[in-house]
């Protein structure tokens, strides 16, 4: 039985399975009439490095860099503002935390419930496979434009007590 690939740092990724750069990050928010403000550009830097994170991970993350002043509530609305335009994702967490991804191609995620993380999995034959199965259905009144598949988790390694 083939092993599922888990990825949760999009830099391992073959070039169809990758997050925009800096400079074709800088072009999107370009095309969007946007500036690529120093809290812009820190915000997508820190997401390209963590993959999935909540605006607290990333808000840390550029503090401790230094790389521009940020607060809390500024990094959420870059990160739920680049949501809005696609050029992000995001979902909730069962601990009713928005996490966003800055990986938008086509795969499935999944959630570590203990520690309540999201890795990606990567398996575009089991993604072509739920669209080839998708394609042959029809839901009465809509149209499919998509899906969202998360496998959830817990550890089954034993957690030592010190």
């Amino acid at each position: 039985m083939k092993g599922i690939t888990l990825r949760g740092v999009n830099r391992y990724y073959m070039n169809t399975h990758k997050c925009p750069n800096i400079e074709e990050f800088k072009a999107i928010l370009k095309k969007h009439s946007l500036k690529a403000t120093p809290q812009r550009l820190a915000v997508h830097e820190v997401m390209m490095e963590l993959g999935h994170a909540s605006a607290d991970m990333v808000t840390e993350a550029i503090k401790d860099k230094g790389s521009a002043k940020v607060t809390l509530a500024s990094v959420y609305n870059i990160l739920t503002h680049m949501a809005m335009l696609g050029i992000y994702h995001y979902r909730m967490s069962s601990n009713n935390k928005m996490y966003f991804d800055v990986n938008t191609f086509k795969h499935l995620h999944f959630y570590d419930k203990d520690n309540h993380i999201f890795r990606d999995v990567i398996d575009d034959d089991l993604v072509s496979l739920i669209e080839a199965h998708l394609s042959r259905k029809r839901v009465k009144g809509y149209k499919i434009e998509g899906f969202d598949i998360q496998l959830i988790g817990r550890s089954t390694r034993k957690k030592y007590l010190a």
